[in-house]
């Protein structure tokens, strides 16, 4: 009995153990809290509801994150300064409140990933006449302790001539002012757009200026997990559209709704390294595009890049075909009467480049040679500025591979381009050195048509103040220049593993050779039918009885005959939308315009070719009884056909080749696509035989195909 009793005993309390054992573990393993200072009144931040539950961006930040990494927090609203003095003396784990980075925090905290951007304004009563710094000489302005505002105030009161009083909370800070006490007060824009909102009586009368960031702080060395855990989980809460749900839940969308979710299409040049490229996938990247595309994705809106070449995406929106510009657009006086420009995004200076060999040092040994320039740069103007000074002239070319290879054969001495462009051409590979310092400083900005889509150009602007606020602008420049702020990245181009024999070019380049032969033989083959139809009703209406019809015919043969191709292009591209303000797809246009040109010489031979029967053969015709219409078609026609073949078949040779001038409005053809390739491998040669024996392949199978159809119709 005694025997089964201990037996009993012996297993209730291995029972116990192994139980208390698993609650220990189960206890361990629950979720850790932690101690999360925060401020007691920094609407829409942080601040009580009418529940007394504390609320606002931070908090629910803070919670959302905890949420997503499986951690919990007790949030302590002691203000903010015992919440930093406690973060340092490790009674709090960290602080969220509306906490701006700066180096000196930095020194004793570290930071999270920046969360929100925010900057300093001045606001002062609703019925206050002061506007600006200068009224407030003499006055008293009103400060929160501790905070970005009253660091940014304390820096300009010197210079202004104004005192200053500090408050531990923002709703004291206020009220001094709307009492009469202090004139103004300095504050986060976002916290005084708020305040606003709720009913405070005070009006914001300046910009935001000392732009910073927020971000959840611990103390030096301490809580690493901590901070890795919010970094992950703002990361995923920015992904799943949580963190917009929590900034519009108190200030509404972050983006411009005149902008938001819309597609803007802008037009960027084809030859402009590092600023905009093809890559070797055959996507256009470089220091602009990334920077044009970082805006869209920050303000929400989309973008649709154009590679035009400078000259036709500055004409494109000028007449409206597209919604603005980007390519190293210089910002001059001249422009500015056109366009309205964004803040710059870079400044760059001109250099001067000879080839390797060159003994050509400066710009006095230039006398009586030649030049070469890019149209419509920074360096074309300050070649030509100098041109008389030193005795040399200027040659202009379209794209900077041209440009360059003028150089490299010994055709012109120098040419003159952006400082950043000429370094990066060097680097991969362009024969060329640079000579002189960088001289006629210029910046660079996103350019919409004078009075429309200003929206888009303050999207713009504020998107650009978000990137270089967060170290997006610098990762951008670092990673196609580089700097000393961020390593560089390995270059979009691919150069160095790129195989330059012909067989590694068409290899590499192959998908985007093909997009650009098929674009070609497509307009090729849409403009040569509409060609026709328009060439042969304008040569019958040439051959036809009554003058007005023959005077039509003759009239439209001599003006698209006589009108040369490019500027026929760019007339109907351009310049009808100016007329219209209707857009007209670069491709509808391109089509046009071959229709047009070659149809006028369509019409001309199908006259000539109906002109060469016989006149003989239209009386005996007649003399039967038939009539006009019907001795044409049985009689006339089917000889003219015969004679006006070869001429057809050589017309679509015409055409195909004529394809190429289209690029001048941004079609994607064959020549295009081989700017294109050249800009990123500077292989102009290689890339131009590559195209040339293309070309060459079809005219030598079209030509075959004539002399077929000759033969067979016994011409």
């Amino acid at each position: 009995m005694k025997h089964n009793l201990f037996k009993t005993l012996g297993w209730v309390a291995f029972l116990m153990t192994f139980f208390t054992c698993i609650g220990l573990t189960n206890a361990n393993a629950q979720a850790k809290t932690y101690q999360i200072g925060t401020d007691v009144t920094y609407p829409p931040f942080e601040f009580a509801n009418k529940h007394n539950q504390y609320v606002g961006i931070d908090i629910d930040i803070m919670n959302a994150i905890a949420k997503e990494e499986g951690f919990k927090v007790h949030i302590k609203p002691v203000g903010f300064n015992a919440a930093v003095q406690s973060v340092e003396s490790g009674q709090l784990d960290g602080v969220i409140a509306g906490m701006t980075i700066t180096p000196d925090r930095q020194a004793k905290f570290d930071f999270g990933t920046p969360y929100y951007k925010t900057g300093v304004i001045m606001a002062v009563g609703k019925n206050s006449n002061i506007t600006s710094f200068k009224q407030l000489k003499g006055k008293r302005v009103a400060l929160k302790t501790g905070t970005a505002a009253a660091d940014y105030a304390n820096s300009i009161k010197k210079k202004y001539g104004f005192k200053t009083v500090t408050f531990d909370d923002s709703d004291n800070m206020y009220q001094d002012v709307t009492t009469g006490n202090s004139v103004a007060c300095f504050e986060d824009q976002p916290v005084m757009q708020y305040g606003i909102k709720q009913g405070l009586k005070l009006k914001i009368v300046t910009k935001p200026a000392n732009t910073g960031w927020y971000g959840f702080a611990v103390k030096k060395g301490s809580h690493k997990s901590l901070i890795t855990k919010f970094n992950a989980g703002l990361k995923k809460i920015r992904a799943n559209g949580t963190y917009d749900k929590i900034v519009g839940k108190y200030l509404g969308s972050k983006t411009n709704q005149a902008v938001k979710g819309k597609t803007f299409t802008i037009g960027t040049d084809v030859t402009f390294p590092p600023f905009e490229f093809a890559n070797k996938h055959n996507r256009y990247v470089g220091i602009d595009m990334d920077l044009i595309r970082s805006i869209a994705n920050e303000q929400g809106f989309k973008v649709k890049i154009k590679p035009l070449g400078f000259n036709a995406a500055v004409q494109a929106v000028e007449s409206g075909q597209i919604d603005g510009v980007i390519a190293g657009m210089s910002i001059t006086n001249a422009r500015k009467a056109q366009f309205t420009f964004s803040d710059p995004y870079f400044t760059s200076g001109v250099v001067m480049a000879v080839a390797k060999n060159s003994h050509v040092k400066k710009l006095s040994e230039l006398r009586g040679k030649k030049v070469a320039v890019k149209t419509g740069t920074a360096g074309a103007d300050y070649a030509n500025s100098l041109k008389k000074k030193y005795g040399f002239t200027v040659v202009t070319f379209d794209d900077s591979n041209n440009m360059y290879q003028d150089v490299t054969t010994g055709n012109s001495a120098a040419c003159f381009e952006d400082d950043p462009v000429m370094k990066y051409a060097i680097k991969q590979g362009a024969k060329l050195k640079i000579v002189t310092k960088p001289a006629e400083s210029a910046p660079y900005g996103f350019a919409v048509k004078k009075g429309r889509n200003q929206a888009l150009m303050s999207a713009f602007n504020n998107g650009l103040k978000d990137l270089k606020a967060s170290g997006t602008y610098d990762n951008i420049k670092a990673k196609y220049l580089g700097t000393d702020k961020a390593k560089v990245a390995a270059s979009e181009s691919g150069n160095s593993s790129e195989d330059r024999s012909f067989l590694g070019l068409i290899k590499q380049n192959k998908g985007a050779l093909l997009s650009g032969f098929s674009e070609t033989m497509w307009l090729t083959v849409v403009s040569i039918f509409f060609a026709t139809v328009f060439g042969v009703i304008v040569g019958l209406l040439g051959v036809v009885p009554g003058k007005f019809f023959n005077g039509l015919s003759s009239v439209l043969i001599y003006i698209f005959r006589g009108m040369p191709l490019l500027v026929l292009a760019l007339f109907i591209y351009t310049g009808i939308p100016s007329l219209t303000g209707e857009k007209i797809p670069a491709f509808v246009a391109g089509v046009v315009t071959l229709t047009f040109n070659e149809g006028a010489y369509i019409a001309a031979f199908v006259k000539g070719g109906i002109q060469a029967v016989d006149p003989g053969q239209m009386e005996a015709a007649r003399s039967l009884g038939l009539p006009f219409g019907k001795s044409m078609r049985k009689v006339i026609l089917p000889q003219g056909i015969r004679i006006m073949i070869p001429s057809f078949i050589n017309q679509f040779i015409i055409t195909l080749k004529d394809t190429s001038i289209l690029s001048i409005i941004g079609l994607l053809e064959l020549t295009q696509t081989g700017k294109i390739i050249i800009a990123r491998n500077l292989e102009g040669f290689k890339v131009w035989t590559i195209i040339a024996l293309m070309y060459l392949i079809v005219i030598t199978l079209l030509t075959w195909l004539s002399n077929w159809v000759q033969r067979r119709t016994n011409v």
